[in-house]
């Protein structure tokens, strides 16, 4: 059996003014899982993400990824556990406008260990963009963005990959060119993959499928279920 590579026991999430965007989860992610997390808006999933991610810390309960209670570790082992362990891949793609594409790259190996243009251009070669390596931001499409974004992500080699709304920007044919690089990771690397999305394409790519209501997780059988829902 895979071991657990996210475990989250009873967390709940409160912000200031009372609003409560989880209210006690319970959640077990198997280690080589591609799990997709669907709900309507302000149910709670980016909070979900952020706080797998070390993003954000829960108001209550445990965080558990890779062995680490990310709860209970100090501001700078959470940051250390970001870099080595997780890769994140944002709607809003979150690039330096003064840097290039190969550059954004190297920000992550920078903040990781070592710059390696090298293997920083590999990356962004694994994603189709050889011919795109010295542009900025500015000069590539939103599917070109997405993919830096994606080489950047996974650049450090990370356990877990986590994505909020992926192809939320993208037109349908850059949309098809992300789901592609995220399928072929899945089976060539068995890579830990936690995806936020109103897509059904996605959902039905996964191995499961949850949906967040309320702050709150319930299983789905398939995505008809789910869109059934309010």
């Amino acid at each position: 059996m895979a071991s657990g590579m996210v475990e989250l026991r009873g967390v709940t999430k409160m912000y200031d003014g009372g609003v409560q965007a989880l209210h006690t989860v319970d959640l077990v992610i198997p280690r080589g899982e591609w799990l997709t997390v669907i709900g309507p808006s302000g149910s709670g999933k980016t909070t979900l993400l952020n706080i797998i991610g070390g993003l954000d810390r829960p108001t209550e309960g445990a965080v558990i990824v890779a062995g680490l209670n990310l709860a209970t570790l100090r501001q700078d082992e959470v940051a250390k556990f970001r870099r080595e362990k997780v890769g994140f891949v944002f709607q809003q793609f979150h690039l330096v406008s003064y840097l290039t594409a190969v550059e954004n790259v190297m920000l992550a190996q920078y903040f990781h260990s070592m710059v390696d243009e090298s293997e920083a251009k590999e990356a962004l070669e694994k994603v189709g963009l050889d011919h795109r390596l010295h542009h900025l931001p500015s000069k590539l499409s939103a599917g070109e963005q997405q993919r830096v974004c994606m080489a950047r992500a996974l650049i450090n080699e990370p356990e877990l990959l986590l994505a909020d709304e992926p192809t939320g920007n993208l037109d349908q044919t850059n949309g098809k060119l992300v789901l592609d690089i995220l399928e072929n990771l899945h089976k060539e690397r068995g890579l830990t993959m936690v995806l936020v999305t109103h897509d059904p394409t996605i959902a039905d790519m996964a191995q499961r499928t949850i949906i967040l209501t309320d702050g709150k997780v319930k299983p789905i059988q398939g995505m008809a279920t789910a869109l059934e829902r309010p």
